[in-house]
């Protein structure tokens, strides 16, 4: 379904199987799913960059199977519920708590990808200063 290459799909699932421990873990012992989605996305982002570089993939293949778990799907269907429901309060609370989660996945992720992005790039940077001298 994601083009995940044969000879990755048990470490993609194992990305994606850390991730909801990470965030079940936040969610119980931290109180909040926003925090929760953050770290997990941050560790998904993490292994997929690493696990990038050791089998010589995309970053891509070990992301989406280890995103898709934390997606906020139930909060989506039920603020729609509430919405047809008439239940516009609960469907406000649930809606933005939904909406904060997706967001939180996506800067965990922005945040390691950017972290690898610089520190490729200092490396690299480094590595061609020492070879000129």
């Amino acid at each position: 379904l994601f083009h995940v290459p044969k000879k990755n799909i048990f470490i993609s699932a194992l990305v994606g199987g850390i991730g909801w421990v990470v965030f079940a873990y936040c969610r119980n012992e931290y109180g909040g799913p926003l925090l929760g989605c953050f770290l997990a996305a941050c560790m998904v982002g993490l292994l997929a960059g690493i696990f990038s570089r050791v089998y010589k993939e995309t970053a891509t293949v070990f992301t989406i199977p280890g995103i898709i778990p934390l997606v906020p799907g139930a909060g989506m269907y039920y603020t729609t519920l509430y919405l047809i429901n008439g239940q516009l309060e609960k469907a406000a609370t649930t809606g933005t708590q939904t909406l904060l989660m997706a967001g939180s996945i996506s800067v965990g992720l922005l945040v390691v990808g950017s972290f690898f992005k610089v520190h490729y790039r200092l490396t690299g940077t480094v590595k061609r200063i020492i070879e000129k001298m």
